[in-house]
């Protein structure tokens, strides 16, 4: 998986607006993907002889990749998932460490897919 990430450069253009800087994008290895769902309102419009609709996935980060000096994502970064480019949604949020065994948890954020 690839996360796109735009570094924003200290100029602005005419309206004010920063501009973009140059390309941070980077890989993350390991990672495991699962789509996430949306049940429509039994009987309502949206149903219409469905059950569900993928509305994008949940990505879990493996620890190995939390040590990476461009973590952690921000929510204005991208993902290209299954070759599909895809927005952040939410923060991403740390599993940290388990009370159980100690060990570190992933990291788990929502990417939802960009149309229009």
């Amino acid at each position: 998986m690839r996360i796109l990430r735009t570094g924003v450069s200290p100029g602005r253009d005419a309206r004010g607006q920063p501009l973009p800087g140059p390309d941070e994008s980077f890989d993350l290895q390991g990672c495991v993907v699962t789509p996430r769902a949306e049940t429509p309102q039994v009987g309502g419009e949206q149903q219409q002889a469905r059950d569900t609709v993928i509305v994008g996935w949940t990505v879990y980060v493996p620890v190995a990749q939390k040590a990476q000096a461009r973590l952690p994502l921000r929510t204005t970064d991208k993902a290209r998932v299954r070759g599909v480019a895809c927005d952040i949604t939410g923060e991403p949020g740390d599993w940290g460490r388990s009370p159980f065994t100690g060990t570190r948890g992933v990291i788990q954020f929502a990417a939802d897919r960009v149309t229009g």
